[in-house]
């Protein structure tokens, strides 16, 4: 374990000290990493060359490889150097092009990236040995393989393409809400709605807008064309999103198993020194899902780069029944923790961020809405 990391107890790595991990082979890659692959204190995971349609989600379980488990459960196998299509409705696993020989005393955990997330497509992280998703244990040598299920679109993928990203934690900086409170006192967490801390930072919806007439969100459409995951600003939004306007209510019924962007009242901060992510289901606040895509990189929403407080958008699932959301009713909560050390270029600093500063708005694949 460097230097660097030695000094600290506990903390979210930044990305110089993921670029160590690189030139210490505690990373493996296949191929060069990408210019902006690696972020403020995250790395993002490319697909390797071949994936599986299998029957089934599943977990190896302690003791089990993937590789033996995937000998029960393919259909058939797909080369991702020619490109694929991942249908929706099925699961799919695809090896990744980084493997990881992590130290003792450090693991990580993985999410879908924004882009991935705000496109429905489900995807999780899983390893050797594994008894959980997306979870990935403290000094784990092996490979890694992403399970994906697009559950609205179909999209189109390659090797190379990325969609999860991947975060390393020394011990457990988590922040109690105490100090959370206290620094929210000190550098204004959120604003423009409930600034309500317990569990984490909550958020909460908003349902109203401009007022009425205006945008309050999206809903998918079903029966459409095909995303490709890599191209940026190359679809129509109508031809895949009904937009959903406030008609004076300032609610909205979830129907079951439809998929909404939304956004929350409050205006988002993550500071230099810290990292956030967004808890993915909370039974807390009822019975639907949010935000799949749950990593805050230091930076986010931060004023002195633009950001301003950037409000989050919500990625929303209801389940088995149809549930009825109100504007300013707690969606989702915010957890914090600390960096072992602030990282050198922040959110939205030069790194092709794409959603600094942003309010309502859809992923990178779409043409902005009033173009």
């Amino acid at each position: 374990m460097s230097a660097q990391w030695t000094k600290a107890t506990s903390g979210i790595l930044p990305a110089n000290a993921i670029g160590e991990m690189f030139a210490n082979n505690q990373i493996i890659a296949l191929k060069p990493t990408d210019s902006d692959q690696i972020q403020p204190a995250s790395l993002d995971l490319r697909l390797g060359k071949r994936a599986w349609r299998v029957r089934a989600s599943f977990l190896p379980g302690p003791g089990t490889k993937v590789s033996t488990r995937l000998d029960d459960l393919i259909l058939h196998e797909i080369d991702l150097a020619k490109s694929a299509v991942l249908e929706t409705g099925c699961v799919y696993i695809v090896e990744l092009q980084e493997s990881l020989d992590l130290p003792k005393g450090l693991g990580a955990t993985t999410n879908p990236k924004s882009s991935t997330g705000r496109i429905d497509v489900f995807t999780r992280v899983i390893t050797d040995f594994s008894a959980a998703f997306d979870r990935v244990e403290s000094g784990y040598t092996g490979p890694l393989y992403a399970e994906i299920s697009p559950r609205t679109f179909p999209v189109l993928v390659r090797e190379g393409s990325r969609l999860s990203q991947i975060r390393f934690r020394l011990g457990d900086p988590l922040i109690s809400d105490e100090k959370l409170t206290h620094i929210h006192h000190d550098r204004q967490l959120v604003s423009g709605g409930n600034e309500v801390i317990g569990g984490g930072v909550h958020l909460s919806i908003d349902l109203k807008g401009s007022g009425k007439g205006s945008l309050i969100g999206y809903r998918a459409k079903r029966h459409t064309g095909v995303i490709d995951v890599d191209a940026k600003a190359a679809q129509d939004p109508l031809d895949f999103w009904e937009p959903i306007i406030n008609r004076g209510k300032e609610s909205l019924i979830l129907d079951p198993n439809e998929f909404y962007i939304l956004v929350s009242q409050e205006a988002v901060h993550v500071p230099p020194e810290y990292a956030a992510e967004m808890v993915p289901f909370d039974p807390l606040v009822g019975e639907f899902r949010v935000h799949y895509a749950g990593f805050f990189d230091p930076g986010f929403g931060h004023d002195k780069i633009g950001g301003g407080g950037s409000r989050a958008v919500l990625e929303v699932r209801s389940h088995e029944v149809p549930f009825i959301v109100e504007h300013g009713q707690t969606v989702g909560r915010l957890v914090y923790e600390h960096m072992t050390n602030p990282p050198k270029t922040l959110y939205g600093e030069g790194i092709g961020s794409n959603y600094q500063g942003q309010a309502l708005k859809l992923s990178k694949h779409f043409k902005p809405v009033d173009a």
